[in-house]
């Protein structure tokens, strides 16, 4: 709707138009802009200055959709003010009974306009009566055209912005050869001019006299870039256009094509392709929704025991922490093979167990990355509510795996868990990625190309690249792997993740129950028919190496696996003890054998610190060993009949033996053998990195109210009409919006007074901060060096010192 000051006329100012907004239509600003929350303008003056500041308006614009942010452009190409009629015109077209789809691309247009110019006057970027419309001066000098940033339209800069250096002689040549009257001065000259290219039937007269040629060079300017290159001796064509001025010098090389000129080939449009209504986004396939269920469930699983697995993989020697900051990519490299996966989705899994708070630096000098006791809790939870914290801390993150593996603007390699890593826009693509999935029916899934066309609609991107799109990418992919969406559509969980609402209950009769038992098969696997109880896992984890993943996990019996579990202080009755009581089939005899005949060889030989030695009680198995050529590197000597001494160390012995197919154990200074099962590493307890917003908070119902009380109070303090001062030495008058200035005993006087007399009174008060307000009060008492009265600009009862009051003045009768 068209703006009217509080006097009922239109107003004059963007402060004006401002003021006579109600509390919710300028609630409804600051929400939309929180910037101009910081710190908390002091009147509507002051809040329309800071609306107008280069960065708040660069940041209003960017969060514009696409047909709004034409709109803007279009205003920026026209006069100041623009009547909505001319608006209307740049973005329809000149009137014409053209073909059908014309007639409908300008009806959607005009039925979009008054939505898109709302949008601009509630966002404070226009302001004015709907036939003199005004751009706000900062937005109007962003988005209109000059030489070194060319219009989004494609336009140039008028006739008399491109003449405004040209000598008046040649001014009056162009207007003579445009078949206009000499005139007298240059500036009736450029309006002929301007008159003559604003009128389609001379303009149209005039272009039927230009070659042909001349119409190929108007056509290859005329949608943008308008500025094209000359030699110094140009072809007739582009000079029969200079030299009627359809073509004006922007430099010694350099020719442009007027505004004027541009908007009649065009047809009276502004831009090629106005788009006034989003890109649909629908349903390219469509599922059961039980089945996108399903299949979410299935990824939600995965995505459990994959961090899981990465976490304790870490668990006993994690990484260490770059100097930077992060990880190193030897160190990411190892941990994708752990996890049997790429080095990329190893980064996202990193990644989510850190901002979900799993994971963290253990702070010691030789810092390493290391699970928290939160892992702890974690594990402990059901899968449901292991899932939902997940999910949780994925979907508001800023910090994105995906860029691991680029380069900063410094040209440094961005590691996994470095600095750098975070995008604010993340969390706000990520949420809308899923709302528009939301939209659609349950079991629908998109076109990856229509939601990064509804994507580029809602928010065009200006300066960011694709990042974007980018950030729409890794979303769907993420949203995949984690089990937000199943076959690409939003799953059941998904939507309550989206809803704020805890996807836990609708997860949990989707996932399997835990089991406590394997089948054994006799090619030494075993097969786990669904997620293991965590006892049985554990101990399955070590004896067992994972072969496969999926609805039911295959893990294999190796010679390697088993000795793992003798090392770890297992003994062969243990493990047959084990088996039999989780097995569902009998245990297979060719596991026996394996168990058996690497718990006989365990332990067998006996290494430890000399340097190292080795020592058996069977001398011939000692005599073996130095006779294989193998072990030349160990350096092992005969001590004795029964002991070997070694130059390598303890560690690298073992490592050497095992490599030879030994299986030896590792014994202490005591000669006990020792249990090699590693301790747990926890870091301390730490919090989740918090996500880094995009711009300032959006403020709440609350603060927001806070806000425009303050605003409205200082704004009454700054208009109120004042008594004219007694005439004073020491008093001085202030001008709007200023402090009043009086002496301290005019001061002390006049709120004595006003107490007396129970009136209201306009004065300037500096805090002890420092900061200048002005306040209406009505004072109750005065003493101490204190005034005490009713704060009409607060509405609450204040004390103020008098030595911080900068001076006061009477209100006229009718203000209070």
């Amino acid at each position: 709707m068209p703006e009217a000051s509080t006097a009922g006329t239109a107003p004059r100012s963007l402060a004006e138009a401002l003021r006579a907004r109600d509390d919710s239509a300028l609630g409804a600003l600051l929400r939309a802009r929180p910037d101009l929350l910081n710190p908390v303008p002091g009147d509507v003056t002051r809040l329309a200055t800071r609306a107008g500041t280069r960065a708040s308006v660069v940041r209003a614009l960017e969060h514009l959709d696409r047909f709004a942010l034409q709109t803007a452009e279009a205003l920026a190409v026209a006069p100041d003010p623009c009547p909505y009629e001319v608006l209307e015109s740049l973005l329809t077209g000149a009137p014409s009974g053209g073909e059908d789809d014309r007639r409908a691309a300008a009806d959607a247009v005009r039925a979009a306009l008054p939505h898109a110019v709302a949008t601009l006057r509630d966002q404070a970027l226009l302001w004015g009566a709907g036939s003199s419309l005004r751009l706000v001066r900062t937005a109007r000098e962003l988005l209109s055209p000059s030489a070194s940033r060319p219009s989004p339209t494609g336009l140039g800069p008028t006739v008399a912005e491109a003449t405004a250096g040209m000598s008046p002689g040649r001014v009056q040549e162009i207007v003579l050869a445009a078949g206009l009257t000499a005139t007298h001065d240059p500036v009736s000259a450029v309006s002929a001019l301007t008159a003559l290219f604003t009128d389609d039937a001379r303009m149209s007269a005039l272009l039927d006299e230009a070659p042909a040629e001349a119409h190929q060079v108007l056509g290859r300017l005329v949608w943008g870039p308008p500025y094209g290159e000359v030699t110094a001796n140009p072809t007739p064509p582009v000079r029969w256009l200079r030299d009627r001025g359809l073509l004006l010098p922007a430099s010694t090389r350099t020719v442009v094509l007027p505004r004027e000129v541009a908007l009649h080939l065009r047809g009276g449009l502004a831009h090629r392709v106005p788009e006034p209504l989003a890109p649909p986004v629908t349903a390219s396939l469509e599922h059961r929704p039980q089945l996108v269920d399903a299949n979410a469930a299935g990824q939600a699983l995965a995505a459990l025991s994959t961090v899981e697995e990465l976490v304790k993989f870490w668990e006993h020697a994690g990484p260490a922490v770059l100097r930077a900051g992060g990880l190193a990519v030897r160190d990411l490299k190892r941990t994708a093979t752990a996890l049997d996966t790429t080095e990329s989705l190893a980064a996202f899994w990193i990644e989510l167990a850190y901002a979900t708070g799993l994971l963290a630096s253990d702070g010691a000098a030789d810092e390493r990355y290391a699970p928290t006791p939160a892992f702890d809790d974690w594990t402990e939870l059901p899968p449901a509510e292991r899932w939902s914290a997940l999910a949780a801390a994925w979907l508001p993150a800023t910090r994105t795996g995906a860029l691991v593996g680029e380069q900063d603007a410094k040209g440094r390699t961005l590691s996994v868990l470095g600095p750098d890593l975070d995008r604010s826009a993340a969390p706000e693509v990520r949420r809308r990625v899923l709302e528009l999935l939301a939209a659609l029916p349950e079991g629908g899934s998109a076109d990856p190309d229509a939601l990064l066309a509804r994507l580029a609609w809602e928010r065009p991107v200006r300066g960011a690249g694709d990042l974007r799109a980018r950030l729409a990418h890794w979303t769907l992919s993420e949203a995949e792997l984690l089990g937000v969406t199943g076959r690409g559509a939003l799953s059941a969980p998904g939507r309550a993740l989206l809803a704020h609402e805890d996807p836990g209950p609708l997860l949990a009769p989707l996932l399997p129950e835990p089991v406590d038992y394997v089948l054994l098969q006799a090619d030494l696997t075993a097969v786990a028919p669904g997620p293991l109880r965590r006892p049985l896992g554990d101990v399955l984890a070590v004896l067992a190496d994972v072969e496969s993943k999926g609805g039911a996990t295959v893990y294999r019996f190796t010679p390697g696996s088993v000795r793992r579990a003798l090392d770890a202080g297992r003994t062969a009755v243990d493990l047959h003890a084990f088996l039999a009581e989780h097995s569902r089939t009998p245990v297979p005899q060719p596991l026996s054998y394996l168990i058996d005949d690497m718990a006989r060889r365990h332990g067998h030989l006996r290494v430890g610190a000399a340097s190292s030695y080795v020592r058996c009680d069977d001398d011939a198995v000692l005599g073996e060993l130095l006779a294989d050529k193998r072990s030349a590197g160990l350096g092992l000597r005969r001590l004795a009949p029964t002991v070997l001494a070694a130059q390598a160390e303890p560690g690298a012995l073992l490592d050497g033996l095992r490599a030879m197919g030994y299986a030896p154990a590792a014994e202490s200074r005591t000669g006990d053998v020792l249990v090699a099962r590693a301790d747990a590493v926890r870091a301390p307890r730490r919090s989740a990195p918090v996500p880094v917003p995009e711009g300032p908070p959006v403020p709440d119902a609350r603060l927001l109210g806070a806000a425009v009380r303050a605003i409205r109070a200082g704004d009454l303090a700054a208009t109120a009409v004042r008594k004219e001062p007694a005439t004073s030495a020491s008093a001085s008058p202030a001008l709007p919006g200023e402090l009043p200035r009086t002496s301290a005993a005019e001061t002390l006087a006049t709120v004595q007074a006003a107490a007396l007399t129970g009136s209201a009174v306009w004065i300037g008060y500096v805090n002890a901060d420092g900061a200048a307000s002005q306040r209406v009060i009505a004072p109750v008492r005065v003493e101490g060096g204190f005034v005490t009265g009713y704060d009409h600009t607060a509405d609450e009862v204040r004390t103020y010192a008098l030595h911080r009051v900068t001076g006061v003045a009477e209100l006229a009768d009718d203000q209070v």
